[in-house]
């Protein structure tokens, strides 16, 4: 308990013993702090880089668009979930842009590379990038995520370099309960009313063809064996978790066509739908308003 006169407030800018604020910005920890980032021998550091930052891309941006649901949930329960599994997609965004900083420094740290990149600079999948339109959306576009990215981070955990390796094993533990809040509420949903179902049958029908690229040839994963995962290693296995849980709430994934690419490139080569330019801008825009500025 704080003593009566003291204004919860000035905590914000006041320094703890370890000279580290404890509000949201640029006081914050670095999240790799005592752990050597070198990258070792034998792993490609351009390479390296890119991959990083497209997994924290990912990461980012998905995060910010579940942090758009704070406050607008239907029960205090599943704000503080929601929240939450927002919370772990940033922590993962900052360990993973900050590695991408430490194996290229000329890229700068993770706030340059959250907060001052431009568009066509980020490297996250397209599913990530729009606002969902109801809670069906939301749940459904976090079970395929989550059931991709946890087959994903199982397999980095074994990564050569061991900072990835280390994130992709906290991550893992994340994600997995991201992946079973998600299939609860899908199977709730799709065998639950007519209205419930419909919204959920259409929530499908919307993420479905935007699935295909997470399993698309990536030229990054080629450059580092044994360090990277090939997404396509993945295919079977979210493919079949995605099945039974569809199958357990009595729904069928539509057989629509996936969404082509933009100029011969998708988000992995920085060509994104409108969507991203509005998120970028809510995301950056304290950042690009006071350039440099601490608290």
């Amino acid at each position: 308990m704080s003593h009566p006169d003291e204004n919860p407030y000035d905590l914000l800018a006041t320094d703890d013993e370890g000279h580290h604020r404890w509000a949201f910005g640029t006081g914050f920890v670095d999240p790799l702090e005592g752990i050597d980032t070198r990258v070792p021998a034998g792993v490609e550091p351009d390479a390296l880089s890119r991959y990083c930052l497209a997994l924290g891309d990912d990461a980012l941006v998905y995060s910010h668009r579940l942090q758009e649901w704070i406050t607008r949930l239907p029960e205090l329960e599943e704000e503080t979930a929601v929240a939450n599994i927002a919370l772990d997609l940033l922590g993962q965004a900052r360990m993973l842009l900050s590695r991408a900083g430490r194996a290229r420094p000329e890229l700068g740290d993770e706030d340059r590379l959250a907060f001052l990149r431009v568009e066509n600079e980020f490297r996250n999948v397209r599913l990530v990038e729009a606002a969902d339109a109801d809670f069906a959306e939301l749940v459904v576009r976090l079970l395929i995520f989550a059931t991709w990215r946890l087959a994903l981070f199982e397999r980095l955990a074994g990564s050569a370099d061991p900072v990835l390796a280390a994130i992709a094993a906290k991550g893992a533990n994340e994600v997995r309960y991201h992946r079973e809040y998600a299939a609860g509420w899908v199977v709730r949903l799709g065998d639950g009313t007519a209205e419930s179902r419909r919204r959920t049958a259409a929530a499908l029908q919307r993420w479905e063809p935007l699935v295909e690229e997470l399993f698309g040839p990536d030229a990054i994963t080629a450059a580092l064996p044994g360090t990277a995962v090939d997404p396509a290693t993945v295919r079977a296995e979210v493919e079949l978790s995605l099945a039974a849980v569809l199958a357990t709430a009595t729904l069928e994934r539509p057989d629509v066509p996936p969404l082509g690419p933009v100029s011969g490139g998708y988000g992995r080569d920085g060509a994104h739908t409108e969507s991203l330019g509005h998120a970028l801008a809510v995301l950056q825009a304290v950042a690009r308003q006071n350039p440099g500025a601490t608290w």
